[in-house]
């Protein structure tokens, strides 16, 4: 909402910040309150202004409708390549300077956001796109249109799925990984994989979903998902397994970020681009902090993680039946709203 209110830049900048300083603070943490304020509190607040709503809000007025959801999936790769960089890179830097200097090295580097944030183009705050009927709205007034919406509240509840998923591996993949006897370095190469192939895999959806019904390529990658999930839980793990398995899941992670954000903004337009779509990451958010939360309580109580496996293979199916009925089709408004 601020992004859209005031631009895109002033968030990343204040968002970077508040980052790197959690980032500082999660370095010399003596308490568990302390790596809750840096690690939680500032850290969350940090990726929270920095996230795909932010910079993808800016992106979605820069370019025309039948470009968007190619442009997210380059930007949205971005991201991928920096995980893929900084998966073994953090690791090495853990094994030569301890976590805690590793914590101030990556400080160091996502202050660079602050940086490139002054560079990001003025014209995008205010441009509206053409993808529907030019009618100004208060935000209040798109904010009760997009909660009255099907289609809206289909991709919320889908993406809360995809946070589920993502998260839930992402945190607990490399305890799973060393508990079936995998070493350290190969839960970094693992989630490295990961990122190197979701930068061809956001790219890709983002290209499909320019050429093919968006629904249909997240009802695709939702379903695959499961089948991935299922498949990796019923072989023995191994290595072949586990690169197989990122590699795989690489291709899927965040395929669905080009084609939601694309779809809110063919749907509604861009003029609360950031504001609608924060909203429906909002969904993936809450989705990512239940993956977390209930693969840490269930291991805790039963001492493996399979009843996440089997949950977010579930999810996964009813996700890919949820996009089927969506409408793509952009909202007609009456020009007397004006």
């Amino acid at each position: 909402m601020v992004a859209d209110r005031y631009g895109s830049g002033r968030v990343l900048v204040v968002g970077a910040s508040v980052y790197s300083i959690g980032l500082f603070v999660m370095s010399g943490v003596e308490t568990p309150l302390d790596l809750n304020i840096g690690g939680g509190w500032l850290i969350g607040f940090g990726l929270a202004a920095t996230s795909f709503s932010v910079v993808l809000g800016a992106l979605g007025r820069l370019v025309p409708v039948e470009r968007q959801s190619t442009a997210f999936g380059i930007a949205s790769a971005g991201g991928s390549f920096g995980q893929f960089i900084m998966a073994p890179l953090g690791q090495q830097v853990i094994q030569s300077q301890s976590w805690s200097g590793a914590l101030i090295i990556l400080a160091v580097i996502v202050s660079a956001i602050v940086l490139s944030a002054f560079f990001l183009q003025s014209k995008a705050r205010g441009k509206v796109s053409s993808s529907t009927d030019s009618v100004n709205q208060t935000m209040k007034k798109a904010i009760a249109e997009a909660a009255s919406n099907r289609n809206y509240r289909l991709l919320t509840v889908g993406f809360f799925v995809c946070g589920f998923q993502v998260a839930f591996l992402a945190m607990h993949l490399p305890a799973y990984l060393l508990d079936a006897g995998m070493t350290a370095n190969t839960s970094a190469i693992a989630l490295a994989l990961i990122g190197f192939f979701n930068i061809v895999g956001t790219y890709g959806c983002g290209v499909l979903g320019s050429r093919f019904p968006k629904r249909y390529v997240l009802s695709i990658l939702y379903f695959t998902r499961a089948i991935v999930f299922l498949m990796f839980i019923i072989f023995p793990v191994n290595e072949i397994s586990v690169y197989l398995f990122s590699t795989m899941m690489g291709l899927l992670w965040l395929g669905t970020v080009p084609l939601t954000s694309a779809l809110v903004a063919q749907i509604f337009g861009t003029q609360y681009i950031s504001t609608l779509f924060g909203i429906v990451f909002l969904g993936h958010q809450l989705g990512s902090f239940f993956g977390v939360w209930i693969g840490g309580y269930l291991f805790d109580v039963t001492g493996t993680y399979d009843g996440v496996w089997y949950g977010s293979i579930l999810l996964g199916v009813i996700a890919a039946l949820m996009h089927l009925p969506i409408s793509e089709h952009p909202l007609h408004r009456a020009q007397a709203q004006a």
